[in-house]
């Protein structure tokens, strides 16, 4: 199964090593092909700059450890046929779409309410369920 995870999802599980979001992406990391984008990363780092500044070096070490996870892929952000109501959140979901991912993993509410079948969007606790 191919599986995108959100900035939101990452940084939790970074964060809080015991919580859902860590169990989840870890059983992704090693079940499932995790695939993310260059937005993903990028806000991973806004993140991180804005809240932890002095663990930067941290999330690139983190995130350089992740290419070499055997069913990791790293897609190119691309502008897709769908919008959101949230524009800078419109690139994830495009490129899941064009990655074909089957799921997304995200808490934000955005994704959650849009209803999708393909990618079908859910929160790391739906995700372990």
């Amino acid at each position: 199964m191919r599986i995108m995870i959100d900035s939101n999802v990452i940084i939790s599980a970074i964060y809080k090593r015991y919580s859902k979001s860590a169990r989840a992406f870890h059983y992704v990391c090693e079940n499932h092909v995790l695939v993310l984008c260059d937005r993903i990363i990028a806000e991973c780092y806004d993140i991180v700059i804005r809240k932890f500044p002095q663990h930067t070096a941290i999330l690139g070490k983190f995130l350089e450890e992740l290419k070499s996870l055997p069913g990791y892929e790293n897609v190119t952000t691309a502008q897709a046929d769908f919008t959101m109501t949230a524009p800078k959140d419109e690139p994830i979901l495009n490129a899941a779409i064009l990655a074909n991912v089957d799921v997304l993993i995200s808490s934000d509410e955005k994704f959650l309410a849009l209803n999708f079948k393909h990618p079908k969007v859910l929160t790391p606790s739906q995700y372990m369920e």
